[in-house]
């Protein structure tokens, strides 16, 4: 009878520590503040952007002489109305150098500063169309403002002036905020830093008051 030599018996593997399970700490989340706030950023970056039809007023300045120094758009608008006369005076019923009629003149205040605008230096006739801005917007002049891209009522910002009292004074529906993202681009990242001389966008949907004067 043959005897089988017992096989020696293998030495168990060494069991293999367990694999720690992967961390799946989640992040922390942001606090409710930083959230919006970087939600603000985003919004204002995609409000930057270029947007067609955003900021019509307060479009770029063109490459032409008129537009040079302190020309954008008043010099231009007035290159296109009266070939650059500030006092020209035809007899067809439109004076200076943007054309004013008479009443227009009369009911923004102009006879504060001339009789008439063909009278008045270049920079007061200035202060009345922005007055005018307000009112009936680049209308006022219809064939002008539309080689120049301009289009819609516009507020040219003065001392004193916020976000708020404008958006109380034109009763502007969505109020500052409204207000704010219609001129982003021009206004910056601060809402509360309006620069004199800036010329705002007013939502169509404003109210339009009476004639500054």
């Amino acid at each position: 009878m043959t005897h089988r030599r017992p096989t020696p018996s293998r030495p168990a593997a060494p069991a293999r520590p367990p694999v720690a399970a992967a961390a799946t700490t989640a992040a922390p989340a942001l606090p409710v503040a930083a959230l919006r706030a970087v939600l603000l950023v985003l919004h204002l970056a995609a409000l930057l952007a270029v947007t067609p039809g955003l900021a019509h007023a307060v479009a770029a300045p063109p490459r032409l002489s008129c537009a040079e120094g302190d020309g954008w758009p008043w010099s231009c608008v007035a290159e296109c109305e009266s070939s650059g006369d500030w006092h020209i005076n035809t007899g067809n019923g439109f004076y200076g150098g943007l054309q004013f009629t008479q009443p227009t003149w009369e009911e923004h205040g102009g006879r504060a500063y001339a009789p008439r605008a063909d009278l008045a230096p270049r920079e007061r006739q200035i202060e009345i169309a922005e007055r005018v801005l307000t009112t009936q917007g680049w209308r006022a002049w219809p064939v002008c403002s539309r080689r120049y891209g301009l289009s819609g009522r516009a507020h040219v910002v003065r001392s004193g002036d916020t976000l708020g009292s404008l958006a109380r004074h034109y009763r502007v529906p969505g109020g500052w905020h409204a207000l704010y993202e219609a001129n982003v681009r021009v206004i910056g990242p601060d809402p509360n830093l309006l620069t004199r001389g800036t010329m705002l966008d007013l939502p169509p949907d404003s109210a339009t008051p009476p004639p500054p004067r």
